[in-house]
This record gives C-alpha cells, structure tokens and sequence, in this order.
C-alpha cells in the first residue's frame, strides 16, 4: 500500500511547498497574530489553521466536501459566512488602539486559546480550501496503492506536515522583525490598520469568489 513512484512525490511535495506559501487568509492570520503578540501568538494561530486544515482533509477523504462543490446552497452560506468572519477581524482591527502590538501590551498566554480557535474558524470557513483539497487530492491517488480515502487522506496530512516546515520560520522571522518596533505606540496603530485593511480586502475577495 501506498507504493508510489519517485517522481510522484516530487510533484505532490513541489506542489505542497507553494500551496504553503501562496498568500492568502491563513498566513495573514498567523503573521497577524505573529506581530500582534510574539511568536506565541503566531504558533498558537499557526496550530488553529492546522486544525482547521485537518478538518478540509477529513472532508476531503470523507467525499463531504464534494457538496461544497456540487452545491451552490451550501457553497454560498459557507463562503458568506467566511468572509462575513473576516471582515469582523478586520473591523475589530481597525477599532483597536494598536497597543496589542507594543510591549506592555502583548498578549499574555491566557488570551492563546481564542487566537488558536480564530485560527480554526479562518480554516473552516474557506470553501475554496474545500474544494482545492477536492480538486488537487485525486489527482495524486494513484490505483492500486490502496484505498482512495486512505490515499486523499495521506496527501492531505502531507501538506499540513509541509506547512510545519514553512511556517515556523515565517513565525520566527516575524517576531524579530517586529521586536524593536513594538515600543513604538504609532507603529503599534499602524499595524492594526494595516492588518484591519488586509483582513477586510481577504473577506471581499472571498465574497465575491465563484464555485
């Protein structure tokens, strides 16, 4: 079982690398939090999209996520509901007074379990992630290697592990470009506008995506 050839991998695990790294609202969530809060805030925000992933991937291998797909009904609630979630984060951004991004006012480790459950509401509720994973898993089962659930969920896991090599650095790079900056409270306004605006201009794209 799962007996795969050379050149599979490296085309799966190619493209696991620039899913990873191609913008979009979980990255901007977890360097969001990255800069917000240190890099405990990032790996807490960074653990709530895994687990958001890791439901897709569930999906995916169950064959639900084909309704995202095939319904349009089903499509639409889940993607209103998405983007109306993210122009909320946006809004709360740009309301704050940016001290959550100074020192005295970074997030202590009581606040790490709302950020980790945010992180998994930014997952779930991206239908294009549903139907990407719908749309590139297949691709990759390959006959014969072993049950298509059992295969959709292996390269699905697969890209979630890729992540765990991508991200934490991108954490990591965050907090230290960010360190000496924290002190300054217009820095601090700045970056919550900034992150309010990215978080906002996410949800509309969102909304306005098609099946």
């Amino acid at each position: 079982m799962f007996d795969y050839s050379l050149l599979h991998w490296t085309t799966f695990l190619t493209a696991a690398v620039i899913l990873n790294l191609a913008p979009g609202p979980d990255i901007a969530f977890i360097l969001g939090q990255t800069v917000r809060g240190g890099r405990k805030s990032g790996f807490a925000a960074m653990a709530g999209i895994w687990t958001g992933a890791f439901g897709h991937v569930l999906m995916a291998a169950a064959g639900l996520s084909a309704i995202l797909a095939t319904s349009a009904v089903a499509f639409s609630m889940v993607k209103w509901a998405g983007a109306a979630y993210l122009i909320w984060l946006g809004i709360a951004a740009l309301r704050s007074d940016g001290s959550g991004f100074i020192s005295d006012g970074v997030k202590p480790a009581s606040t790490f379990m709302p950020i980790f459950k945010q992180g998994v509401v930014v997952a779930l509720l991206n239908p294009k992630v549903a139907i990407f994973f719908l749309a590139f898993l297949p691709q990759f089962v390959v006959a014969g290697a072993g049950p298509v659930w059992a295969q959709l969920f292996l390269h699905g896991s697969l890209i979630i592990v890729v992540a765990a090599l991508i991200e934490p650095p991108l954490i990591l790079a965050g907090e230290r470009l960010t360190t000496r900056l924290r002190t300054s409270p217009r820095f601090g306004l700045w970056l919550d506008r900034s992150l309010g605006a990215i978080f906002i201009a996410l949800g509309l794209r969102l909304a306005m995506e098609q099946r």
